[in-house]
C-alpha cells in the first residue's frame, strides 16, 4: 500500500512548527530544530520570521554554507535587518569568505553600533583579512 502524504508530516501546521523549532532551538537541538523548521518555511516560503529561526538553527547545527544562504536571502528580504547582515557576517567569515563577511558585519555594526559583539566580529574579520595581505602570511 502507498505511503500516505501526511506520513512523515509533523502534526500542527507551520506556526506550531516554528513555536516547536524556537523551542528545540533554545533547548539546544538546533538539528532537530532546522529539520522541523525546514517544513515550516516550505510552507511558509515568505515568512521572513521562519526563514531567521531556520539561519540560526543551520549555523547553529554546523550547516553554514546553508546558513549562509538563508541569512542571504534575509538580508534581501529585510535590507534593515542588522541581525540578518551579522548571521551573514558570521556565515561568511566561518566559510572563510572574509572580504564579503567584512562588508555585511560592517554593515550590522553600522545599523547597531551598540551591539558589541557586532564591533567584535568585524574587528576579527579585518584583523584576517589584514594579516592575509601581510607578506609572508598564509
Amino acid at each position: 500500500m502507498p505511503a500516505s502524504p501526511e506520513e512523515g508530516r509533523p502534526s500542527g501546521g507551520p506556526y506550531e512548527w516554528l513555536q516547536r523549532g524556537l523551542a528545540l532551538l533554545a533547548g539546544g537541538e538546533a538539528a532537530a530544530a532546522a529539520t522541523l523548521l525546514s517544513r515550516a518555511h516550505a510552507e511558509e516560503p515568505g515568512s521572513t520570521g521562519v526563514l531567521e529561526a531556520l539561519a540560526r538553527a543551520q549555523y547553529d547545527s554546523g550547516d553554514v554554507a546553508a546558513a549562509a544562504d538563508s541569512f542571504d536571502r534575509l538580508a534581501r528580504a529585510r535590507p534593515a535587518d542588522d541581525y540578518a547582515h551579522f548571521g551573514l557576517g558570521l556565515s561568511l567569515s566561518r566559510l572563510g569568505r572574509f572580504g564579503q563577511a567584512a562588508e555585511h558585519l560592517a554593515m550590522a555594526h553600522a545599523m547597531r553600533p551598540d551591539r558589541p559583539e557586532y564591533a567584535d566580529r568585524l574587528r576579527q574579520v579585518r584583523a584576517t583579512l589584514a594579516a592575509r595581505q601581510t607578506p609572508g602570511s598564509p
